[in-house]
């Protein structure tokens, strides 16, 4: 049985262990993105189409999101330190694997390896700060440090992406994450302390069904705007994800240890501040697809130039992070949640200001703007929904609150790309004849067919394309505002409050 040493570090142990969990946490997230940029360069290279690209893409959320949970599971029953370790050399593995891939289905399958990695890797990193650091003010405080650096790889990814294809290659995307990771797994050998394994009982029709449904939801999501709503693959896989989902509620409210306590999500002290995970995830992550088009197929922007835009939101998103776990020990997670979402919202916003001859030094105070609103949102909502359940339940609790934030990243692609879309053609329409119009129609989910119009369509899309933008912001900073109003009507205040 593994010995418990988390309440027994000193401090300067305990702030190796942070930058331990760091390292690994911060490359599971800037794989989020980093590979964005390198899609063009992935396309020439294995010869792939845009149906094939998707996939790179598209593979990672479905492993990814599908597994969280179990990957919190595993590391409450076999031992944290021993799945992360694992879970390191996975995400490295499969890493050299995309990076040596000569085939886009060797790719693929490498993408897959990451995000098993991943899956395992993310609920672990908070499951054992909250052994680690055991007092209430020194864990919002490690937490504000840990959502920092998650903050900061997904902002990056674009940022670094670009520079490396631009120079390097595609694979060098890919290659960048090896030594990082062969580093921090020797790293991890050395500081992880040994954290006691809680005795949960397997629940294999649970993991079954959420596997099953989480990766039914997630394939509805991407797939709904490419193929159609109506489309039978998309409509059976949005039955059977209904089914699915319904079935594994319905077997975790029965069951004598829970893989997820669905009890839990529906109350405001957990439940209020994952939703505001999810919300904030629907809004950034739709917002740095369109971002990069934007700037790139709009404004005409290089990769480098269009990555390197969103190093003041990283820069923000850091340093804000860690000033909410400061406030998080101090006052609760209520204010710095509700004000995180107010200022993401008002990011989203202020985007529709701007049009197809806008400037950087016109807009560029929103990135500043964003990546402070996202740093106050990541920390409180750890923080909030890891003090809701006891320590031994700490897996269990992270994987939750990550899977809700994949899915809502998942989500706001889908769904405001569908409003894009839906506007975009719309304004086509009006502006071309029929047969122009039918053969432009599609550019929004090309970036080349954006950048390469001739001169007058060219405008016409553009344009049209700001008016579907403009309608997909407005779509995300709706729901970022209303659930900051959520937040401040339902969650506690004060120092208790800092759990929900």
């Amino acid at each position: 049985m593994d010995a418990g040493l988390g309440g027994a570090c000193t401090a300067p142990r305990k702030g190796l262990v942070l930058g331990c969990l760091c390292v690994g946490l911060f490359m599971a997230m800037l794989d989020n993105l980093v590979v964005t940029t390198a899609l063009p360069a992935i396309g020439r290279g294995l010869n792939a189409g845009t149906a094939g690209l998707q996939w790179v893409v598209e593979t990672y959320s479905l492993v990814y999101a599908s597994l969280l949970l179990t990957g919190g599971t595993l590391g409450d029953r076999w031992g944290r330190r021993r799945v992360y370790l694992l879970a390191l050399a996975l995400f490295t593995a499969g890493s050299a694997g995309c990076a040596l891939a000569g085939s886009l289905p060797a790719l693929v399958a490498g993408r897959a390896c990451q995000a098993v990695g991943a899956a395992l890797l993310t609920p672990g990193t908070l499951s054992i700060l909250r052994h680690v650091f055991t007092g209430e003010r020194e864990r919002a405080q490690a937490i504000g440090v840990w959502s920092g650096v998650s903050g900061a790889g997904l902002t990056l990814g674009p940022a670094v992406g670009g520079p490396l294809v631009d120079h390097f290659g595609w694979a060098a995307a890919f290659w960048i994450n090896v030594p990082i990771g062969v580093g921090g797994l020797l790293f991890a050998v050395r500081v992880l302390p040994v954290l006691p394994r809680t005795p949960v009982r397997m629940d294999p029709a649970g993991q079954a069904t959420v596997v099953m449904g989480l990766a039914a939801l997630v394939y509805v999501l991407v797939e709904g705007p490419v193929r159609g709503w109506g489309d039978p693959l998309v409509l059976g896989a949005t039955a059977g994800a209904v089914v699915l989902l319904t079935v594994f509620v319905v077997l975790e409210l029965r069951v004598a240890e829970p893989m997820v306590d669905v009890r839990l999500l529906a109350g405001r002290t957990a439940g209020v501040p994952a939703f505001a995970g999810f919300a904030v995830s629907f809004g950034f992550f739709g917002l740095g697809v369109f971002l990069s088009m934007y700037l790139q197929y709009v404004l005409g922007w290089s990769p480098t130039a269009a990555g390197l835009a969103m190093l003041p939101a990283t820069a923000f998103t850091g340093a804000a992070a860690v000033v909410a776990g400061r406030i998080c020990g101090r006052v609760g997670s209520r204010l710095p949640l509700a004000a995180g979402l107010v200022l993401v919202a008002v990011g989203l916003a202020g985007f529709t200001r701007y049009g197809t001859g806008a400037r950087f030094v016109e807009f560029g105070w929103l990135l500043p703007v964003i990546g402070t609103g996202l740093g106050l949102t990541f920390t409180p909502i750890s923080v909030a929904v890891l003090g809701a359940v006891p320590a031994a339940r700490a897996g269990m609790a992270s994987a939750t609150v990550n899977m809700v934030r994949e899915v809502g990243g998942v989500a706001g692609v889908a769904v405001l790309g569908a409003v894009l879309t839906s506007r975009f053609t719309a304004s086509v329409h009006v502006a071309l004849p029929p047969s122009q119009a039918a053969a432009v129609s599609h550019a929004v989910t090309s970036g080349a067919a954006l950048a390469t119009a001739p001169g007058p369509v060219r405008a016409v899309t553009d344009r049209a394309f700001m008016t579907g933008m403009h309608a997909a912001m407005w779509t995300g900073a709706a729901l970022l505002a209303a659930t900051a109003a959520l937040v401040l009507s339902t969650m506690r205040g004060g120092r208790d409050g800092a759990a929900g």
